[in-house]
């Protein structure tokens, strides 16, 4: 399970990418609250509560937009 960090122009971290071994992603903000996950099986970024946000793989847009606050 390798984690990617996000950083800010700056160099900020703003939050992590964790992959899974089957393929699924978690993001997490900076303190390390959950954001979204990444389904590989259905091809879909959801939120936190299971809401379907995106097609594909959107996990750093989620850090870059909920985690910087």
């Amino acid at each position: 399970m390798a984690k990617e960090y996000v950083r800010d122009f700056y160099g900020h971290i703003l939050g992590s990418v964790e992959d899974q071994s089957n393929g699924d992603k978690v993001a997490r903000d900076f303190y390390g609250k959950i954001l979204g996950y990444y389904r590989k099986f259905n091809d879909v970024t959801t939120d936190f509560y299971g809401k379907v946000l995106y097609k594909g793989d959107a996990c750093i847009s989620l850090v870059t937009t909920y985690g910087s606050k």
